[in-house]
């Protein structure tokens, strides 16, 4: 059930008030996996206000700035968890057990991905499996095994990061787009088979976003900061929104974009 934070009447969302707008918040411990990710960290920060944060990643132990953070923002209890997106087998040990030790889990956020390097990709197969295996594979396999869970539980929700990159897959950078557009459809089929389960998902599609994943890049029109998603994430979970496009313009700017002739369309940057 979602809860009402201080300075925020019900129904409304005030997004100038506080650092990350948003101070509406749902019970039950808030699992960030990938507990790096600039955009779940500052999703986490928006939502953590007197809840349990699991913050969960490769070398864990490692994560003490980011769990200071947590708790300035009034996160209840901070708890690091060893969590390797690329090992499929180990999938649902961690999740049951985080389920087991600090549950009842409110919500999932699947904050894991790589950009990749394109034109790697396009020489060594291994690197362009790489990029799939975390991007898609690995989110299908937690994806599966989250849902089981909230399921079981009969409540919860779910947050996916897709990318507008998976909208309609440019040349620029087809493999890291090709694997998030198998994602968004993987989610938006799976939103579907949830309905009626106390459990939902909710579907974000950015576009550029300039942080340490896009470091060195020249950014896209309509660009946005980890905070900018987080914000619009958060506000999509209030609202129960099914889907949310950060910036919203997005959405219209790529309805044109299905439009565009394919020798047009194979010209476009990243």
């Amino acid at each position: 059930m979602w809860q009402i934070g201080p300075n925020v009447t019900e129904g409304h969302i005030d997004p100038t008030h506080g650092e990350h707008g948003t101070l509406l918040r749902m019970s039950g411990t808030l699992v960030v996996l990938g507990g790096r990710s600039e955009i779940g960290l500052e999703l986490a920060r928006a939502l953590a206000r007197t809840r349990t944060v699991v913050l969960a990643a490769r070398r864990c132990g490692d994560l003490d700035q980011e769990a200071a953070a947590l708790r300035d923002s009034g996160a209840g209890e901070v708890v690091r968890v060893e969590f390797d997106a690329d090992d499929l087998d180990g999938h649902e040990e961690v999740l049951t057990g985080i389920a087991r030790d600090h549950g009842p889990i409110g919500t999932v956020v699947l904050a894991f991905g790589v950009l990749g390097d394109q034109g790697l990709a396009e020489k060594d197969p291994s690197h362009a499996v790489q990029i799939v295996h975390t991007d898609y594979v690995a989110q299908v396999s937690v994806l599966t095994h989250v849902a089981n869970l909230l399921r079981r539980q009969g409540s919860g929700e779910i947050v996916v990061f897709s990318s507008v990159a998976g909208v309609r897959v440019r040349r620029a950078n087809y493999v890291y787009g090709s694997a998030k557009a198998g994602l968004d459809g993987f989610a938006s089929g799976l939103a579907d088979a949830l309905a009626d389960s106390g459990v939902r998902l909710l579907l974000v599609r950015p576009g550029f976003v300039i942080g340490r994943m896009t470091s060195g890049m020249t950014p896209a029109p309509f660009s946005s900061t980890p905070e900018q998603v987080a914000v619009a994430t958060a506000r999509a979970l209030a609202r129960g929104r099914g889907e949310v496009w950060v910036p919203g313009v997005l959405r219209a700017v790529f309805f044109g974009m299905r439009l565009l002739p394919r020798a047009v369309w194979r010209r476009l940057p990243r």
